[in-house]
């Protein structure tokens, strides 16, 4: 259910590795499926500055508005601008085409502190 590729939050951001310095972080379809229909979203400038466990911005839907939270510290270099319109691609594909932003990490370290795809798969089946 979670792609293998990818790292994962608690607060269920995922992270997947775009270079040596660079990653993608989007919400997981586990947060989708629980937020209900996305009506609005908040994302950063390019350029903007984040830190780990700090939010990003902030996702609304009929049910609630979260606090979308950076997995890793750096400089946000790209944001999917297309998701403000199309904000059905996080139901249909929240892997891919649904990512939120590109963040050139300071300390690519930080990436060894996310769960992977099978820690984060337990943790949420022992949750439900």
């Amino acid at each position: 259910m979670y792609p293998d590729d990818l790292k994962y939050t608690e607060s269920h951001e995922w992270v997947r590795k775009e270079g040596d310095d660079v990653v993608s972080v989007g919400i997981t379809e586990f947060a989708v499926e629980e937020l209900g229909d996305v009506v609005f979203i908040e994302l950063p400038e390019d350029g903007d500055t984040t830190g780990k466990g700090s939010p990003f911005g902030a996702i609304e839907s009929v049910k609630a508005v979260v606090d979308l939270n950076s997995p890793v510290t750096g400089e946000i270099t790209d944001v999917n601008s297309e998701l403000a319109d199309n904000l059905e691609v996080l139901n249909s594909d929240p892997y891919n085409e649904g990512w939120m932003i590109r963040i050139k990490l300071d300390d690519p370290d930080e990436l060894d502190d996310l769960m992977d795809s099978a820690e984060y798969s337990e943790q949420f089946s022992e949750d439900n």
